[in-house]
This record gives structure tokens, C-alpha cells and sequence, in this order.
């Protein structure tokens, strides 16, 4: 049986929990993950896993921060004047913006405190900092 490396083209299904055991993702209820190993599109703890895995194999992997969404970055935490934000947007903590770095990179953020001269926004992904489980079931080998 072939066992999945750099390179393959592979489909899972996967359920992802926190350390309190709440389920905070899973393809169970959707299409499978189909991904190319190598590429760095998934969190590398996630990818590191698959590698090695036959057809049909399942497998339960705790990760850990570094190798999940990273450490919380207090550089990418900002403030910035209310006035920059565009006028349609009644701003909420908790609510997720998309916005466009000077350089043109897009990327999420995450607005964490209001005031009323400012909004802070948190560039860090909800999940970085912490401790993941996933139980990971190996579909195919495409």
C-alpha cells in the first residue's frame, strides 16, 4: 500500500478540537480536504501528519502552537483612528474586516477594542496560541 509523501495530492476528512475538547472545525458535514503535500497551504503540524499515512489510515495528533497557527504577535495588534475605516462600516468587537497592507497584501483582521476616537485590530488568527487536537482520517491518494 502507498504510503502518502511530498508531492502526492491527497483527500481527508478531518476534526479539529481545542484543548477543552470543543470541536472548533471538521470536514465530517462538508466536501473532504483535498490538499497537495509540500505546498504549505495547511499548518505544517497538520501536513507533518499526513506524510507516511496509508489509504484508510486515521490518525489523533495534538499540535502544538508552532506548528498550528503560530504565537499571538503583538505586533499585529493596532490601533488606528476611526476616521480610516470606511463610513458604511458601524464597527463591532468581534467583527472581521479585510483589509490591504501599503504593500498590497490582503489579510484578515479581527477588531478587538473601540473607542471612540479609535478601532483595534488584531491581525492574529483566532487560533494562534493555542494547543490543537485533530483526528485525521487519510481518504486517498489522488
Amino acid at each position: 500500500m502507498a504510503q502518502a509523501k511530498l508531492g502526492d495530492t491527497v483527500r481527508v476528512h478531518y476534526s479539529g478540537y481545542l484543548e477543552d475538547e470543543t470541536m472548533f472545525d471538521s470536514s465530517l458535514d462538508r466536501e473532504s480536504l483535498e490538499v497537495t503535500l509540500g505546498q504549505h497551504k495547511i499548518i505544517p503540524g497538520f501536513e507533518d501528519v499526513l506524510i507516511g499515512m496509508n489509504e484508510g489510515d486515521t490518525k489523533k495528533v495534538s499540535i502544538s502552537a508552532e506548528d498550528g497557527y503560530g504565537h499571538h504577535r503583538p505586533d499585529l495588534v493596532v490601533p488606528v483612528k476611526r476616521s480610516h475605516l470606511p463610513a458604511n462600516i458601524k464597527p463591532e468587537t468581534g467583527m472581521i474586516l479585510h483589509v490591504r497592507s501599503d504593500d498590497g497584501t490582503a489579510a484578515k483582521v479581527r477588531i478587538v477594542n473601540i473607542t471612540e476616537d479609535t478601532v483595534t485590530l488584531d491581525g492574529n488568527h483566532p487560533l494562534a496560541e493555542k494547543k490543537l487536537t485533530f483526528e485525521i482520517r487519510l481518504l486517498e491518494i489522488i
